[in-house]
């Protein structure tokens, strides 16, 4: 039986009924003594068909296939390749023996969506390999390689050589013998008393708040305690009800949008430009990282230095970036030899000639970088691609200093640059369209999820960072301090408070951009001078060993109790009664401070569709995927609530909280921002 439903033999209700068909016509035939489950093209299977998501089921379910598959009296094997993911692996642990080719990965990735496998996985699964294993896989939605399947004993056997003759021996080696015992007629062992009270706490700190991977662990647990049959009943339960729920929902847009970001109608006939050898202007922390992701996804690199010893300091990061892979376990020393081999450095910017894009990565300085772009313009070949790596400058200012501002793009990373996944990809006005299409195309190659932004000062990205980190800073100077900040965001799902990000990344960057922004500041905006004093003191982040937490070696980081000193100081010199804030309040001000500025953001053409701004937020800060982003959590919420209070909080800052001109008119006109991802 070949599953042959492109690109990734999605198990839609046509597949479910096709299974069945056949493996009835298998059971009414005496001349077939086995059967074999395949997927044609790349992949055994891949879970659920999306275009089903969030739509009645259609008849027959994926129960009842895998049923129907347990009921043969005859052997049955799944021929895994590719991968068998979520209702594809179902399908396997429904047959009675499972062998793999090499290559092949095998995981129940439900929980990324909100859900849990309801299709018997938790309650086969631990039955089959154990309530420790399973409750790892489920939990996670993490896929376990042939090897690691072969060892816990969720395969059978690793195909020696091609997959289908491997399977016809397999398959003819157990005619005439006993069928195996299914999966569902299994009793795990009994794991530890106290396994699932470690394991709930474990896993209640790693979801942040997500709450199918603690409902998949209630779901193993079921099948450690309940038969079969029961536990099933439970399992499909849970499924139905996380499966309507306001996380799934999130969960699903998340999915969606990460696929649909690159989909930019007014490229749709561009074509990119070839790009095979790439040269970084810049070894420090940014470039160091660049230049390692461009180097692991197969392109040759030059590293540009100012001159010999900064460009030993740039190789150096490089191979400290490189040996974290080794020490992983994630390269071999002879790939990380090969790596460096495919690097190049030089001085002398003659030497870029022939590089097809150049990603410049040197100081945050509008001077500096004019410069650099001087002389990319007069060293490189026509038609290659010039980049910008700035988080915040003018890309149109920058693409002014050369003689081809067609070519000039902003490509703006995330530190670090070689394992954060989002890029930023910037249109200056003069960007050609196959310029921008040849940003896609590279940050595809570079494992990135690339969003289209427009011109202005920090992009979509950086700029909601400045306005919610200026809510965090009129909330301490009111009352609240950093840590309680910190708190109440990561309990909010955030992977780290804004306070610990600022020491993480450097106090003296938005120091910077605040003495830049000094002269054009608006009067009417509220300044707060606690972390412009707290900088002045020397203390920068982790990396001067203090900033908004002090930190030393093997401790965990603790509030820097100077910090709280200046706080109070400031607040008595303007007067300030301070009061306390609940987590509730400081989690409202700052998302409903993110929803406002991603809508003006939205209305100014900076970011084409809402969706960009969530894909953003969830890839490059932190936001919590369960949520789907910010302006998805908007539409969760109800756009009326949030309009209300953001109308509410500007009775006392009515310059802060200028409600967005689009969000009041899609409340007046009933809509949603899901209903402006389509145009």
């Amino acid at each position: 039986m070949t599953v042959d439903n492109p690109p990734v033999n999605a198990i839609s209700q046509a597949i479910r009924q096709g299974l069945i068909d056949a493996i009835n016509e298998i059971a009414g035939d005496q001349s077939i003594e086995a059967a074999i489950i395949m997927g044609a093209g790349r992949v055994f299977m891949a879970g659920a068909d999306v275009r089903e998501f969030g739509k009645p089921p259609l008849p027959p379910t994926l129960p009842a296939a895998i049923t129907a598959i347990e009921s043969c009296e005859k052997p049955v094997v799944a021929a895994i390749h590719g991968v068998a993911l979520g209702g594809g692996l179902e399908i396997a642990l429904g047959c009675h023996y499972r062998i793999a080719d090499a290559g092949a990965k095998l995981g129940l990735p439900e929980v990324n969506l909100g859900i849990i496998p309801g299709a018997g996985g938790t309650q086969r699964l631990p039955r089959l390999i154990g309530v420790e294993k399973a409750l790892d896989l489920v939990s996670t939605g993490r896929q376990a390689g042939a090897a690691e399947a072969a060892e816990i004993g969720l395969v059978d056997a690793i195909a020696d050589g091609e997959l289908e003759a491997a399977a016809m021996d397999f398959a003819r080696a157990r005619v005439g013998q006993d069928l195996p015992r299914l999966s569902a007629q299994q009793t795990p062992p009994p794991p530890a008393a106290d396994f699932f009270d470690i394991a709930k706490a474990a896993i209640a700190r790693r979801a942040r708040g997500q709450v199918s991977p603690l409902r998949a662990l209630e779901a193993v647990e079921i099948a450690a305690t309940l038969p079969f049959a029961e536990g099933v009943k439970r399992e499909r339960e849970i499924f139905v009800e996380l499966r309507g729920s306001d996380q799934a929902k999130a969960l699903r847009h998340a999915f969606f949008a990460e696929r649909a970001v690159a989909k930019v109608p007014e490229l749709e006939d561009a074509k990119p430009r070839e790009v095979a050898a790439i040269a970084v202007i810049g070894g420090g922390t940014m470039g160091a990282g660049i230049a390692v992701a461009a180097l692991r996804a197969g392109f040759a690199v030059t590293m540009v230095e100012a001159d010999d010893e900064a460009l030993k300091r740039g190789l150096g990061n490089v191979e400290a970036n490189l040996e974290g892979y080794v020490s992983r376990g994630r390269m071999t020393e002879d790939a990380k030899a090969d790596l460096l081999g495919r690097l190049t450095a030089t001085v002398d910017y003659a030497d870029l000639a022939t590089a097809d894009l150049a990603i410049e990565a040197v100081f945050e300085d509008m001077g500096v970088k004019k410069e650099v772009f001087g002389k990319l313009d007069a060293a490189m070949k026509r038609g290659a691609v010039l980049a910008t790596n700035t988080s915040y400058l003018d890309v149109n200012e920058i693409a002014a200093a050369t003689s081809r501002p067609g070519d000039v793009i902003g490509l703006h990373f995330f530190s670090p640059a070689h394992i954060m996944r989002l890029l930023e990809i910037i249109r200056a006005d003069a960007t050609a369209p196959e310029v921008i299409a040849t940003g896609f195309a590279v940050g595809r190659k570079l494992g990135k999820v690339g969003v289209l932004s427009g011109v202005c000062d920090g992009f979509i990205g950086n700029r909601i960072l400045a306005k919610f980190r200026k809510q965090a800073d009129y909330m301490i100077e009111d009352g609240v301090l950093p840590w309680e900040v910190d708190a109440a965001m990561e309990a909010f799902g955030m992977a780290m408070g804004p306070f610990k990000v600022m020491d993480l990344s450097g106090l003296d960057i938005s120091w910077a951009m605040r003495k830049r922004h000094a002269p054009n500041r608006d009067p009417r905006e509220r300044y707060v001078k606690i972390a412009d004093r707290i900088c002045e003191a020397g203390w920068l982040g982790r990396k001067t060993g203090r900033g908004w937490y002090v930190y030393e070696k093997g401790v965990q980081p603790v509030p820097n109790p100077e910090v709280e000193k200046i706080i109070i100081e400031e607040s008595e010199k303007k007067g300030i009664t301070r009061h306390p804030f609940t987590a509730e309040e400081i989690q409202n001000r700052i998302l409903y401070a993110i929803i406002n500025e991603g809508a003006k953001i939205i209305d100014e053409g900076i970011a084409r569709r809402p969706l960009d701004i969530d894909m953003v937020e969830i890839m490059g800060y932190g936001f919590p995927r369960w949520r789907g982003g910010p302006m998805c959590a908007a539409d969760i919420i109800g756009l009326d609530q949030v309009l209300a209070a953001i109308k509410g909080f500007s009775a006392q800052d009515d310059f802060y909280w200028a409600p967005a001109a689009l969000l009041e008119r899609l409340v007046s006109e009933g809509k949603s921002f899901s209903d402006l991802d389509g145009s």
